[in-house]
């Protein structure tokens, strides 16, 4: 009797804050802590945006193609990371935040709007769409700093480093050509110190450890779904021909195994260390690790897409060009490595790691850069590795060998 009158205590409590418009932050301590809805309503903007970035991509196979991409790729990246970090300590859904967010969300859908041409006629807009997230978050944290005092030390680094770095995107605005640019790369430069300052201050507020990888993992379903959108779209240019689709089979089958690679083997690795003994290595950098090691996940994935859908689309074709190649060898490569990195450093076991994902590094990189034959075998090589890889991993966990936790 005693637990349920506990029970509907509590229940009366959450249905007095819900009724409250506004409710000032606090730091999240709900163990069942999982993704709102406002949240998976703010990632469609970034869904919109990670394509944009990829069309640039897409259009310019070049050295300077590839590195506009990475370059706008990271800057999103992090607006979209540094919400992540601010609402896994302080969300609390009442009105301002949510309204707060849908500012940020604006902001981000200037800069999807914007990114085709963020470096040239539109780089104005695409700074005012950064600084309006930056904002967003800036005033996020002076809510946080008005209403807890105790946390005020922990979040410092956080909130000096958001307006050292939209300062930095603000002069931008007034300042023509290749500096332009140099204050974007110091902006963003700058604001990534923050996490890692953070956590190297004693009682910092900590990290949700069950939402921390839920999100993270979300962002990667989001740039996972590019490639499934390639594959349509590669369909379509592609015009339904026989090669066209032996190639979208394939491509649809290497994704598949993109996500199996990462959910179940190692993103759910370190998942584990995370929960299991992230609280315990917060000044190691556990934490900042996992969270910067996925920007080459995202970066890397989202390459895949673009060199997916250029081979669907040219599946009828003898041979793909050298860009094309370069870019799918590159996203797959790059990808595998981040996995083998992330694996290693979180579980300790680097010779599992090393096996795979790590031995797919070089496999692909050989097929991509040396083999010269027609998309739909390329790509079936591509997607044998990638499944050989999978088989592997899931022989070794159930060896014991990977151990992990549901992502």
């Amino acid at each position: 009797m005693a637990d349920k009158g506990t029970d509907q205590a509590r229940l009366n409590r959450e249905d007095e804050e819900e009724r409250q418009l506004i409710r000032p932050p606090d730091v999240n301590r709900d163990t069942n802590r999982s993704a709102t809805r406002l949240e998976l309503f703010f990632d469609l903007a970034f869904v919109l945006f990670v394509g944009r970035c990829a069309d640039v991509l897409a259009h310019h196979e070049t050295w300077s193609g590839g590195f506009q991409f990475v370059a706008l790729l990271v800057a999103g990246w992090w607006g979209w990371a540094s919400t992540t970090l601010y609402a896994n300590r302080f969300d609390t859904d009442d009105a301002i935040f949510r309204l707060l967010t849908l500012i940020g969300m604006a902001g981000v859908i200037v800069m999807a709007a914007s990114a085709e041409e963020a470096i040239g006629p539109h780089a104005r807009w695409f700074a005012i769409g950064y600084v309006l997230l930056r904002i967003v978050l800036i005033l996020g944290y002076l809510r946080v700093w008005r209403n807890l005092p105790d946390t005020r030390v922990g979040i410092r680094p956080y909130l000096w480093g958001h307006c050292a770095g939209a300062a930095c995107w603000l002069a931008s605005l007034a300042v023509p050509g290749t500096a332009r640019y140099v204050l974007w790369a110091a902006g963003v430069l700058v604001d990534l110190l923050g996490p890692t300052l953070a956590a190297r201050v004693k009682d910092a507020p900590p990290l949700h450890m069950e939402h921390l990888p839920e999100r993270f993992g979300l962002f990667v379903i989001l740039v996972l779904g590019e490639s499934v959108t390639a594959t349509v779209t590669g369909i379509q240019d592609g015009k339904w021909s026989a090669g066209v689709l032996v190639a979208a089979a394939f491509a649809f089958l290497a994704t598949a195994a993109l996500w199996w690679s990462y959910f179940d083997l190692s993103g759910g690795a370190a998942k584990r260390r995370l929960i299991q003994e992230g609280g315990e290595h917060t000044r190691q950098g556990v934490h900042d690790f996992y969270v910067y090691a996925h920007l080459p996940v995202a970066v890397s994935l989202a390459a895949v897409a673009v060199g997916l859908e250029h081979a669907i689309a040219h599946g009828a074709d003898d041979h793909l060009s050298t860009g094309t190649r370069v870019v799918l060898g590159a996203g797959l490569a790059g990808y595998l490595l981040s996995a083998t990195v992330i694996q290693g450093v979180l579980s300790g076991r680097w010779r599992v790691a090393l096996l795979w994902p790590g031995l797919g590094v070089p496999l692909i990189l050989l097929i991509t850069l040396l083999f010269d034959g027609s998309p739909a075998a390329l790509t079936g090589l591509c997607a044998a590795v990638l499944v050989a890889g999978v088989i592997t991993g899931v022989r070794q966990h159930r060896a014991g060998e990977v151990r992990v936790a549901k992502v």
